[in-house]
């Protein structure tokens, strides 16, 4: 059986393969991923052809721990590059986003895990 469309959780779950430049931590489980949208591509080659899956243009839209070009550079080739390895994924657009800034509450609770940032008994013994 064939699934009907690509969806944003599989999305996510290629993105926890993009790591910030900075933080050693996946952009989704930073919190940077502020949208992703998924519409198909009718000019896709293959299309209507029975056995060929449906592909979609996938925009993200993202804000940066630290905007500087570079990182944008270097997490726009890293998304584009894993969702181009989707069988269902035609284009991808990111979009660098000035607002919200990032603030460490926007990583998540397997983030701060990640990171060592949960439950580490060393961050609150500072004297």
């Amino acid at each position: 059986m064939r699934k009907a469309m690509l969806s944003e959780s599989e999305i996510l779950s290629a993105l926890r393969d993009c790591y910030d430049p900075a933080v050693p931590c996946n952009v989704v489980d930073l919190g940077l991923v502020q949208s992703v949208t998924i519409t198909p591509d009718p000019e896709a080659p293959g299309r209507g052809i029975p056995g060929v899956p449906q592909k979609h243009r996938v925009r993200i839209a993202l804000i940066l721990t630290n905007p500087t070009e570079e990182s944008a550079a270097q997490l726009t080739a890293q998304i584009q590059n894993r969702l181009a390895g989707l069988e269902e994924v035609s284009q991808t657009t990111v979009a660098i986003l000035d607002s919200p800034v990032w603030s460490p509450t926007e990583i998540t609770p397997a983030g701060r895990r990640a990171l060592g940032l949960d439950g580490n008994p060393t961050l609150v013994q500072i004297r």
